[in-house]
């Protein structure tokens, strides 16, 4: 497809945030410098510090944007779901803010999607510094498997990812834009209307697994999903995170949220409750201990490596508790009745300005 042939509104990119807003500058002016399709930009900013909030909106102004802003911190879901209902291109890009993306990751995805009739069309996402040089995900398999046994029935969730791990320059060349079982919310370009098919992104999945939900709804509406390994981004996670980061974090990894997205992914897709979610049990909170709580341990052992495991013993509890009250706190305020769902009263908060 020629830029000739297209206007802006073909593309509407919706910015929401992942886990920290402290990589906010670099992923937006990535956006700007490397994408010379012609798009529309929504940055959905949930309760990010004032030096980010001010520099958003002196963007929008800037760059001509849509700025929605929240005084609360947002679920993903519920964040790009505010993008969402103000888009009325043919395509939307999901976008995290801790992403960095390259020249022509844009126009690829959308060559792809015009080229296949691809519902969802994933690039080459990369993972960490330095940019753009190790794989996160090159697509992968999601669904549903039906296993029966003695009169028994097992519904197993499926979830692979592929290539994670590896070096871009080993596998680039081997990769080719074909069909894949999976895309992830760190980009993803969508075509509009298969939401009226599937509706608007389940809240109820509050941190965790929203992809896969995603994917298994297009494929059971008759959509495809694609990889197109000449679209290339990097997420870029932390640690380190800013002090102004630590809040939302603990909040967007909760146990609670965590457990809450399990139990709805389940129930949603009536599977059984097995090894599948049992590791996820059992691995509550690893975000926290990677992120906080090892970094922490380690700068108070001044690197002393069986001291900092002493630390780390101490502080997991005093993590958890921590998590707890964060996690009630902001229930209590904006989760009237403990919802596991969008409400009025988060609603309400929203303030949309135009530029």
């Amino acid at each position: 497809m020629s830029l000739s042939n297209t206007t802006a509104k073909d593309v509407t990119i919706v910015v929401a945030p992942r886990e920290r807003f402290s990589y906010t500058r670099e992923s937006l002016e990535s956006i700007y410098e490397h994408t010379e399709y012609p798009f529309e930009l929504i940055y959905v900013d949930g309760g990010s510090p004032k030096d980010i909030k001010n520099y958003i909106a002196s963007k929008a102004k800037e760059k001509n944007f849509q700025h929605i802003r929240t005084d609360c911190y947002l679920s993903p879901n519920h964040a790009r779901n505010l993008g969402l209902r103000q888009v009325k291109s043919k395509y939307i890009v999901f976008i995290d803010n801790d992403v960095a993306v390259t020249p022509g990751w844009l126009k690829a995805m959308v060559d792809c999607a015009e080229s296949t009739g691809a519902t969802v069309v994933s690039p080459l996402v990369c993972q960490f510094l330095p940019l753009h040089t190790e794989v996160h995900c090159a697509g992968g398999e999601s669904g549903v498997k039906v296993i029966e046994k003695d009169g028994n029935v097992r519904r197993q969730i499926i979830e692979k990812i592929y290539k994670q791990g590896r070096k871009v320059e080993q596998i680039r060349p081997q990769l080719k834009r074909e069909k894949t079982g999976l895309a992830e919310f760190h980009c993803m370009m969508v075509r509009t209307d298969i939401f009226d098919k599937i509706g608007v992104l389940d809240e109820q999945l509050f941190n965790t697994k929203e992809h896969v939900d995603l994917c298994m709804l297009v494929t059971e509406a008759g959509g495809s999903i694609y990889l197109e390994p000449d679209s290339l981004v990097t997420y870029v996670p932390g640690p380190p995170l800013e002090f102004s980061d630590l809040h939302y974090y603990m909040l967007r990894w909760s146990d609670a949220w965590e457990l809450n997205s399990l139990k709805r992914l389940r129930e949603k897709w009536n599977a059984t409750e097995d090894q599948y979610f049992k590791n996820k049990y059992n691995r509550l909170g690893w975000r926290r201990r990677m992120t906080i709580v090892d970094p922490l341990s380690r700068k108070l052992a001044f690197g002393n490596r069986s001291l900092a495991r002493v630390f780390g013993k101490i502080l997991k509890p005093i993590d958890k508790f921590f998590n707890k009250f964060v996690t009630n706190r902001y229930a209590n305020k904006y989760l009237p009745n403990k919802l596991i769902s969008t409400t009025k009263t988060q609603q309400s908060t929203v303030t949309t300005a135009s530029s």
